[in-house]
């Protein structure tokens, strides 16, 4: 096991009806605070209402920002943050899927720096991010998440897409974990099927993503991983059929959450390159970032099934419930069993059904080494990987 520190600041509020409590818990931070959503989903849901009624009743002074996109926009934080600046807001919370919450710390750290947000991108062309990262300096944050996929609701990381450079990257640091999350997983009951299942897929690749890239001698780390992945696995294509079981919507939260907070990975480490290599599709054509987590995750898996056979192996015993002795054959039936799973969610697709056009996967290979790979070259993986491997993964996954 490596070396490691954890640090966990945010306070988790957890459970039915724990909403209710966004006031008090705001009121405890700040008098004025900038409510940052998106444009019509927790408007239609009703949430919205909810939680502007709990800060009423809390005698908190409210900002509504509801103008945040899917895969936000680095224009649209940089607004959210002059606001909040000039409102003398002295919290900010995302209330929403991973992209308010992403937003949010953005804004929040925009809020007291005026810096375009762009800057921040980790891997971007112009390459202040060196400077600015990590993030020191915020306004407080709090979450309320309605959608178990990004764990952005405790922990100190967003990404932001910059549509004139097509760059999407990380921002994190610090000052970006939130005070407090509220998370009541009734909340995602409205969520809609197919996000939903892009949500589990979501949490499925924060915790096979270090585990197979990472060290092997982490065991308490790999054990914790496994039963987070057998969660999303076990009730993600419940949640899929049945929106208001809440047992499902439970365990997909809290394994959401727990995936990305630090503990699966301490002492492990280990690298992100799905992730790193499907930010630049939603950058380009603004699909689903769960949807291409998907999409790329089986040839991903070949290549891992070539250098690291045993740890596909263990996955698929572990998590799939894979019954084979020998490591290679194993581990084709791991790709196998999690197509399995995708179909069963409806999320096994191509590049080419969702509107991706073979002419862009090249420029779109060299966009992610640059951006992914923040100036090395390569993104880091079971190997490193070049502008032909990851072209070569986005040729197999069109």
């Amino acid at each position: 096991m490596l070396d490691f520190q954890l640090h966990m600041p945010t306070r988790i509020v957890f459970g039915r009806g724990e909403v209710e409590k966004v006031g008090a818990e705001a009121a405890r931070i700040a008098g004025k605070v900038l409510l940052v959503t998106g444009r019509t989903a927790t408007r239609k849901t009703g949430v919205l209402q909810r939680v502007l009624d709990s800060l009423a009743m809390a005698g908190v002074e409210v900002v509504v920002f509801d103008r945040i996109e899917p895969n936000p926009r680095t224009h649209t934080v940089d607004e959210g943050g002059r606001i909040a600046r000039e409102e003398n807001c002295g919290l900010v919370i995302g209330l929403g899927g991973g992209s308010a919450m992403d937003a949010a710390k953005a804004i929040a750290a925009v809020a007291i720096s005026g810096i375009p947000s762009h800057e921040y991108i980790s891997g971007n062309q112009t390459g202040r991010w060196m400077e600015l990262l990590p993030v020191n300096e915020a306004l407080p944050i709090m979450t309320v998440p309605t959608l178990a996929a990004t764990g952005s609701e405790a922990n100190s990381g967003g990404v932001l897409t910059h549509e004139p450079t097509k760059e999407k990257g990380g921002v994190g640091g610090p000052a970006l974990y939130p005070r407090v999350a509220i998370i009541d997983p009734e909340l995602t009951f409205t969520v809609a099927p197919d996000y939903t299942a892009d949500g589990a897929v979501d949490m499925f690749t924060h915790l096979y993503e270090s585990y197979l890239t990472g060290a092997e001698d982490a065991h308490v780390q790999d054990h914790i991983s496994e039963g987070l992945m057998r969660a999303a696995v076990e009730w993600g294509p419940v949640a899929y059929k049945e929106p208001e079981n809440y047992e499902a919507r439970a365990a997909l939260m809290w394994a959401s959450t727990v995936a990305l907070i630090g503990i699966p990975n301490g002492g492990r480490g280990g690298a992100f390159p799905v992730h790193a290599m499907e930010h630049t599709l939603s950058a380009w054509f603004d699909i689903s970032h769960g949807r291409g987590l998907a999409i790329l995750a089986p040839a991903y898996f070949r290549i891992v099934a070539a250098d690291r056979p045993h740890r596909i192996a263990r996955l698929g015993r572990h998590v799939f419930g894979v019954q084979e002795a020998d490591d290679r054959v194993a581990a084709e039936k791991t790709i196998k069993a999690m197509i399995d799973w995708f179909k069963s969610m409806d999320v096994y697709l191509k590049l080419s059904g969702v509107g991706i056009d073979r002419e862009s996967l090249a420029p779109m290979a060299a966009d992610a080494v640059r951006v992914g790979g923040r100036g090395a070259g390569f993104i880091a993986a079971t190997r490193n990987l070049e502008v032909q491997d990851v072209l070569k993964i986005y040729e197999e996954s069109f």
